[in-house]
């Protein structure tokens, strides 16, 4: 099982989401992230990966969702901890590099362009912009 941490940032009405697909593999956005590692804080993980991903610093709030993506063709089980989180510093720039050269998109979405787009976890939308916590037990892995 592989553990993993997502940031919830809602700024001026408007989520932020990547495509963490390299190239244009997929369609499918998620809300920036990864890989938790061993001996840093989940907090300092997610401040770690969403720089890497978009060149923001942010501050980590409370957790708001915990979704389980599987795949039982690959013996595949990943735990998605979310976290509402803020930006400190930073804006979205053009150029930006993912290190690892996984995201390549990078953007916010009002609650209304969320219906036009794939999206996971499912339940991300209404707990970005509703406020509650969430638990998704069990939702496949789609590419």
């Amino acid at each position: 099982m592989r553990l993993a941490v997502r940031a919830v940032i809602v700024q001026a009405g408007r989520l932020l989401l990547v495509n963490a697909y390299p190239g244009d593999q997929s369609d499918l956005w998620c809300a920036p992230g990864g890989g938790a590692e061993p001996h840093a804080s989940l907090p300092e993980n997610l401040k770690r990966e969403v720089h890497e991903e978009t060149g923001l610093t942010i501050e980590v709030g409370a957790p708001c969702l915990i979704n389980e993506f599987h795949d039982p063709a690959r013996q595949f089980h990943q735990v998605d901890l979310f976290f509402r989180a803020k930006i400190l510093a930073g804006t979205l720039q053009e150029g930006w590099q993912d290190p690892e050269d996984i995201v390549h998109s990078r953007r916010f979405f009002t609650q209304e362009e969320l219906a036009g787009i794939r999206l996971k976890p499912d339940s991300l939308a209404q707990v970005a912009f509703q406020r509650g916590f969430g638990y998704d037990p069990l939702e496949r892995v789609v590419g």
